[in-house]
C-alpha cells in the first residue's frame, strides 16, 4: 500500500543470449530479483477499539482510526462510482481496477464486496495492486479482523499470500475475481505492467510521509497504462498531486472527503497517451484483442491442459484434442517435480522461470488444496563438483531472495533436509513440490467447459470466421481460436514450422521399493532428479536425447539412471541394497516421453508469428541492425503458441496458460511486459535475421 524510495535506480540492461538484439531489450526499471522487506507495524492502542495498523517506516496508518472500511467505500468505492459501473457492465473482458498500494488489502476486498452486490452474474473482476513493503501473514490476518463479514473474502487471500519478491503474483479470489500483486515500487511496477486499467484507487501513505511515491514518474505511468475514460479517486488534495495527475493528461475535482477530511480528488483520463515501449521492438506489438467464445486447444499435457483450464475458467468453450487419453492409462506411479535451476546472473530466462515456480506452487494449492496430485517436499539441487559449488555460491551472493523461497545447506543442513545421508552442498528450495503429472493433466481435462476429443491434428486452416482443424481420421474441427501445445510436434503445422523446437527423449527409471526400504524427504535433483517415493515405486531419472523421438524403453537408459543414482546419492543407493531392493537395469520398469526445446531453452508463450510477413518487413535487419522498420509485427489471426517447455513444464507451462489466456481474453498479464516479449515465439525470427549480419 506505501512505499519508499528503492534500491534501486532506473536503468536500462539488455538480458538477451544474443548481443546483436541486445539494443531491442531496452528494460526501463526491471528491478533486482530478489526478496523484498516487509511492513513494520506498530499495534499500540488496540485496546481502546479505535486503533488502526501505523508503519513505523512511514509513522502512518494503513487506514482511518475513525472507520477504515467506510473511508474506503466513501473515497475508492463511491468515488470511482463503481455500484453503477459494475451493475451496467456486460463486456466479455473483465473490469479492471488499479491500485498504487495494497497494504492490508482492505481497499480490494472493499472492490470485491461491491463487485459480488452490484455486478451481472456473468461479469468478471481483475484487481491488480503495488506493494512496495508486503505484510507478513500474520500482521495481514489481525489488520483484517476487525471485519468479521469480510473474513471469508480474507482468508481466501491470506491463504495464498505470496513470498515476497519482487515481481507479480497472481491470486484466484474466486471463480469471478482475480488479485494481480505487483510487489515493488508503485510507478516502476506500473511501467511494467502489461494491461489497461478502467478504475484507480490512487492510495499510500499522505505524500508528506511519502513524497517518493507521489512522484511524477506513477502518475505517468498510471496514465499510460489508462483505458479511454478510466477514472480514479484519492484522499489527498496535496498540489503535488494534483499536478502530476494534470500533467500526466488527468481531469481532476474536488469532492467531498470522509470524515474530518473536508476534500478529496476525484477525475478521469479522456485519452491516455499512447503506449510507445514497443518503438525499439515494434514486431512484439501484440495483436488486437478478440474474446472467443469456442477455443481448439492442441495437446493434453501440462501445457495444453492447464491452458484449457486457465480458458474453461474464464467462460469460454474449450475442445481439447491429444492423440491418447490419459485417463485411461490407469496407474502410471510416475513423479514430476517442480523445480528451476536459476543463472548466477540475473538474466530473463531466470526471472521467468522463477516466477513460474512461484506462480505453480500457488496454482497447485488452489487448485488441490487436499494435495492428492502433489506434495510440498521441497527439492534440494546437489553442488556435486567444485564447479557447481562455486556457482551456486555465486548464485547466493548475488540474490537475496528470501530463505523460504532458496537458500544455501551444507552437506551435513542437506542430509537433515533430505533425511538422507549426502556428501555435498546445496541450494534448497523448500517450497518447490514433486507432482503426479498425467493425474493433473487429467484433471484439468475435466474443468467444467473443457471437452475431451481423441484424435490426431494434421493441418489448420483460418478462414473468415476463425480455423477449421483437420483431423487424421477425416472429422474437423470448427474454433474461433487455437493454442497448439503439442510439445515436440508443435512446429508439424505450417504456421508453426519454421518456429524451432528440438525434440528430446527422455526415460525415467521406476523401482518397486521392499518393506523397510529408506525414505526420502526432499526431491533431489543433479544431473538427474529423486523424488521422494509414492505408492511403493522410486522414480529416478531421466536421460537426455536431444533430437531422439524414439518412445520404447531401453535398458541402457535404465543403467545411466542407476549411475546417476549412485554418482548423486551413493548412500541411499547402498540403503535401498540393504533392505533388499534389486538396482540392476533388467529389473526396472520405465517411461519414456519426448519433451521439445528451443535454442535459448526458454519456452515459446503467445501468439503465432506470419515468419514469411515478419522476414519480409523486417529484412533491413540483416543489413544494419539500427534501422527498426515502424511496422507492428503481423501474426496469424487467433493462433497461439505453448511449447518448447522442456524439462521445467511444471514450473513454466501454467504460468504460460495464464499468460495466454490473459492476453486472448484482454486481461493484464500475469508477468512484466519485458517478460512477456522474451517467451513470444517470435524472438528467433529476429535473432536469425540479426545474426545475418
Amino acid at each position: 500500500m506505501r512505499h519508499a524510495t528503492p534500491p534501486w535506480g532506473l536503468r536500462s540492461i539488455f538480458e538477451q543470449p544474443c548481443q546483436a538484439l541486445e539494443k531491442f531489450v531496452t528494460v526501463s526499471a526491471l528491478p533486482p530479483l530478489a526478496g523484498l522487506e516487509s511492513a513494520r507495524l506498530d499495534w499500540r492502542g488496540d485496546d481502546t477499539g479505535e486503533s488502526a495498523p501505523l508503519s513505523t517506516q512511514f509513522d502512518d496508518v494503513y487506514f482511518s482510526r475513525h472507520d477504515g472500511r467506510a473511508e474506503t467505500e466513501h473515497v475508492f468505492v463511491q468515488g470511482n462510482a463503481l455500484p453503477r459501473r459494475l451493475a451496467a457492465w456486460t463486456a466479455r473482458r473483465p473490469f479492471v481496477i488499479g491500485e498504487t498500494g495494497f497494504g492490508t488489502g482492505l481497499n480490494m476486498l472493499c472492490a470485491w464486496a461491491c463487485f459480488d452486490a452490484h455486478a451481472p452474474p456473468g461479469a468478471r473482476l481483475h484487481l491488480v495492486s503495488t506493494e512496495r513493503y508486503p505484510l507478513r501473514r500474520d500482521d495481514q490476518i489481525r489488520a483484517l479482523a476487525a471485519w468479521p463479514d469480510l473474513a471469508p473474502r480474507a482468508e481466501r487471500l491470506v491463504r495464498q499470500w505470496p513470498q515476497p519478491v519482487a515481481g507479480v503474483h497472481r491470486l484466484w479470489l474466486d471463480e469471478r475475481v482475480t488479485l494481480d500483486l505487483h510487489f515493488g515500487d508503485a510507478a516502476e511496477r506500473l511501467a511494467l505492467l502489461e494491461g489497461q486499467v478502467d478504475a484507480w484507487f490512487l492510495d499510500g501513505f499522505a505524500p508528506a510521509k511519502n513524497p517518493e511515491m507521489w512522484r511524477a514518474e506513477l502518475f505517468a505511468a498510471m496514465a499510460a497504462r489508462s483505458r479511454p475514460g478510466a477514472t480514479f479517486a484519492t484522499f489527498t488534495c496535496a498540489g503535488v498531486v494534483k499536478r502530476g495527475l494534470a500533467g500526466a493528461g488527468f481531469a481532476w475535482r474536488k469532492v467531498p472527503g470522509f470524515g474530518r477530511k473536508r476534500e478529496m480528488l476525484a477525475g478521469e483520463i479522456a485519452s491516455p497517451p499512447d503506449d510507445t515501449r514497443r518503438e525499439q521492438a515494434p514486431w512484439f506489438s501484440p495483436p488486437p484483442a478478440r474474446p472467443p467464445h469456442h477455443v481448439a486447444v492442441i495437446g493434453a499435457g501440462i501445457a495444453g491442459a492447464s491452458t484449457a483450464a486457465a480458458l474453461a475458467r474464464r467462460g469460454i468453450a474449450v475442445t481439447l484434442i491429444d492423440r491418447f487419453d490419459r485417463a485411461e492409462l490407469g496407474t502410471t506411479h510416475l513423479q514430476g517435480a517442480l523445480y528451476v535451476k536459476l543463472a548466477v546472473e540475473t538474466n530473463l530466462q531466470s526471472r521467468a522461470y522463477l516466477a513460474g515456480l512461484l506462480h505453480s506452487r500457488r496454482w497447485l494449492e488452489h487448485l488441490d488444496p487436499d494435495r492428492s496430485l502433489w506434495q510440498p517436499s521441497g527439492v534440494l539441487q546437489l553442488a556435486l563438483s567444485e564447479k557447481e559449488q562455486v556457482r551456486q555460491a555465486r548464485f547466493l551472493a548475488n540474490h537475496c531472495l528470501p530463505k523460504s523461497v532458496v537458500r544455501g545447506l551444507d552437506a551435513e543442513a542437506a542430509s537433515a533436509a533430505a533425511g538422507i545421508r549426502i556428501d555435498a552442498s546445496a541450494l534448497d528450495y523448500p517450497d518447490a513440490a514433486w507432482i503426479r503429472p498425467l493425474a493433473l493433466c487429467v484433471r484439468l481435462a475435466r474443468t467444467p467447459g473443457v471437452s475431451f476429443r481423441l484424435g490426431e491434428v494434421t493441418a489448420l486452416q483460418r478462414h473468415e470466421a476463425g480455423w477449421t482443424l483437420a483431423l487424421a481420421d477425416g472429422a474437423c474441427v470448427e474454433a474461433d481460436q487455437v493454442v497448439i501445445a503439442a510439445a515436440s510436434e508443435a512446429a508439424r503445422f505450417a504456421q508453426t514450422a519454421a518456429l524451432p523446437l528440438q525434440p528430446v527423449r527422455g526415460q525415467v527409471s521406476q523401482l518397486a521399493l521392499p518393506k523397510g526400504a529408506p525414505a526420502l524427504g526432499r526431491v533431489v535433483c543433479a544431473g538427474g532428479y529423486v523424488p521422494p517415493p509414492a505408492d511403493g515405486v522410486l522414480n529416478f531419472g531421466a536421460t537426455f536425447g536431444p533430437g531422439d523421438t524414439d518412445t520404447a524403453e531401453r535398458e541402457a537408459d535404465h543403467a545411466a539412471n542407476l549411475a546417476e543414482l549412485e554418482r548423486g546419492l551413493p548412500h541411499f543407493a547402498a540403503a535401498l541394497r540393504e533392505a533388499g531392493a534389486d538396482l540392476s537395469p533388467q529389473r526396472l520398469t520405465g517411461r519414456v516421453g519426448v519433451r521439445a526445446a528451443s535454442p535459448d531453452k526458454s519456452p515459446y508463450a503467445g501468439p503465432v508469428p506470419d515468419v514469411a510477413a515478419w522476414r519480409e518487413d523486417y529484412a533491413v535487419l540483416a543489413k544494419d541492425a539500427t534501422r527498426v522498420p515502424n511496422i507492428a509485427g503481423r501474426h496469424h489471426s487467433g493462433l497461439w503458441i505453448s511449447a518448447a517447455h522442456g524439462s521445467r513444464g511444471m514450473a513454466s507451462a501454467p504460468l504460460c496458460a495464464e499468460l495466454i489466456a490473459s492476453r486472448i481474453c484482454d486481461e493484464p498479464l500475469p508477468l512484466e511486459w519485458p517478460l512477456v516479449d522474451h517467451l513470444h515465439p517470435g524472438r528467433r525470427v529476429i535473432r536469425e535475421l540479426v545474426r545475418r549480419q
